[in-house]
């Protein structure tokens, strides 16, 4: 990961938490069973638990995307365009990479994440997400709310990379 020290004075957190407990199919699989997802939480749960504990999270889940993952472009469109959210956005990376720009007072500050990677990114923080030219990413995200990953767009904010 390219973590930046400024991403760290707005509160961003990081953290490796390695990939080597799972399993190689756990890894390269991109169209997991609900069995398959739930072993990658379970292979994590020490980690998971202390930080709901911490910081107040509830509920995880898996999520996939790839060229196999049906309406890709649809989601893709979604993740990259400026937004924040009234939670933090955790992510854990289990397989794949992308990058995470953050506006930080105005400017953007660019996280690249790849495998064993874990990302805090402070509710209130613009940002987007894209996919690198790996175009694949695994992640098991965490949430404060059982309804999970909700963007809040601001129509007047459209910045994406290619800005």
């Amino acid at each position: 990961m390219n973590f930046s020290k400024r991403a760290a004075k707005y509160g961003v957190l990081y953290d490796r938490w390695g990939v080597d407990r799972l399993p190689n199919h756990l890894i390269e699989n991109y169209e997991l069973t609900e069995e398959e997802q739930q072993a990658i939480i379970d292979a994590y749960k020490e980690e998971l638990e202390k930080l709901k504990k911490e910081k107040g999270y509830i509920t995880e889940d898996i999520v996939v995307l790839s060229d196999k993952t049906p309406n890709l472009e649809a989601l893709l469109e979604k993740f990259k365009k400026e937004h924040h959210h009234v939670d933090d956005e955790v992510r854990f990376v289990v397989d794949g990479s992308g990058v995470f720009p953050l506006k930080l007072d105005g400017e953007v500050v660019e996280v690249w994440v790849e495998a064993g990677d874990l990302i805090v990114v402070p509710a209130g923080t613009r940002h987007w997400f894209e996919l690198d030219e790996n175009r694949k990413i695994k992640c098991i995200r965490v949430f404060k709310t059982p309804a999970g990953w909700e963007a809040i767009y601001d129509e007047n904010c459209t910045a994406t990379m290619d800005d």
